[in-house]
């Protein structure tokens, strides 16, 4: 019942923003009757599509429901930015007023607000375009190199390739998946990291659709901690289907490598809200190191939303691989991601911790990607300070 509350009140405040674009846009376009009618029809089309897209997956014919959420997430991701532009063109029009105001000039510029009104469609449609091209592409590779001080001489150099954030659902399916195993297989790494939400939707439907995960080849095999989109979509079910391919899945622990006689820590947490879902899944990085040699000088955490960093800075971790944020997937929501998580995209530094945040391989919702390209992350170790 909650849950049905919500989305109604989304679809309300979501009629309310089509009423603000349509108010503002199409009686000031420079179009005829025709195409003013068509923009009301392709709103009130927008109102209807955008939720049932969102909510197509609790339809149970798949193709019937992949159709539907194809069509709703693409609307969504237009409209988003057809609002952020209409808000965009609202904001100069009313600086251009008031500075009109201030000289004592005549107030507004007829062609301005004719051609700005036109502007802002094309302008959305686009973005979209573009978006939808940078979404739909095979992630390109991203190397970062991270110093690590008293690195053991047979680790540096050690490679690690980091995959995040797939989201196999509705739009992202098989062929999507092995085009990403075969870009990380061909970097042949010492070691791979998936850290989580890699699926949207229940193994029943999806299994197929994540088996060529089982092909991802690495000298020492290849890693994968749960996200929140695994929790949405049967956790429990997913991990043992994610061990099936031949993924060692971290809950809260850790392995031991040996490399070249050289000892590394690869630990792995649950997601950090898991224990919402279920209290035996609760996130502890500190568990996740607990019985680790102390003379290992790389400890790697695991997690999937950057927030686990404090624990894990104090817990004693070197290094944490992160996604969740999307990097804000398109502009303008990158600006809004650090107001609930530390750090949005690329390496930072927390006390004598390293964060990477991967902007994630795949997308979530509208197969749009703007200003925050995905990635697939070959991190590599190498030497820092030496010292006592």
């Amino acid at each position: 019942m909650r849950r049905s509350a919500f989305f109604f009140r989304v679809i309300g405040i979501g009629i309310l923003f089509h009423i603000y674009v349509g108010v503002r846009l199409i009686p000031a376009a420079p179009v005829g009757t025709p195409l003013r009618s068509l923009a009301v029809l392709a709103l009130i089309a927008s109102v209807l599509l955008i939720p049932l897209g969102m909510a197509a997956r609790t339809i149970e014919p798949q193709p019937l429901s992949d159709r539907l959420a194809w069509i709703g997430l693409i609307a969504l991701g237009f409209f988003s930015s057809l609002l952020v532009l209409t808000f965009a063109r609202d904001v100069l029009l009313l600086v251009v007023h008031l500075i009109d105001w201030a000289r004592g000039t005549p107030i507004g510029s007829p062609t301005l607000v004719a051609d700005s009104a036109l502007a802002v469609p094309v302008l959305a449609l686009l973005s979209s375009a573009i978006g939808f091209y940078n979404a739909r592409r095979r992630a390109p590779v991203v190397t970062v190199d991270v110093p690590i001080d008293n690195l053991p001489a047979p680790l540096n150099g050690f490679t690690i390739v980091q995959i995040s954030d797939i989201h196999v659902g509705p739009t992202i399916k098989r062929h999507y998946v092995e085009r990403i195993v075969a870009a990380v297989n061909g970097l042949k790494p010492d070691m791979i990291a998936v850290t989580g939400d890699v699926v949207d939707g229940a193994v029943a439907h999806l299994a197929d659709h994540t088996r060529p995960l089982g092909q991802l080849s690495a000298r020492h095999g290849a890693f994968l901690v749960t996200g929140n989109h695994e929790y949405y979509s049967g956790a429990d079910k997913w991990v043992a289907e994610f061990r099936r391919l031949g993924l060692t899945v971290l809950m809260n622990q850790h392995v031991v490598l040996d490399h070249d006689g050289a000892r590394a820590v690869v630990a792995g947490v649950t997601d950090y809200n898991a224990g919402s879902f279920d209290p035996s899944h609760k996130s502890d990085p500190a568990a996740a190191l607990r019985g680790a040699p102390d003379d290992a000088k790389v400890r790697l955490l695991l997690a999937h939303q950057p927030r686990s960093a404090a624990a894990a800075a104090e817990a004693g971790f070197t290094l944490q691989l992160s996604g969740h944020t999307h990097g804000g997937q398109f502009l303008p929501w990158n600006f809004f991601v650090r107001l609930q998580q530390p750090f949005v995209s690329g390496l930072d530094r927390l006390d004598g911790l390293w964060i990477y945040t991967s902007r994630g391989t795949g997308y979530w919702g509208p197969p749009k990607r703007l200003g925050a390209p995905s990635e697939i992350t070959r991190v590599r170790l190498v030497e820092g300070l030496r010292g006592g």
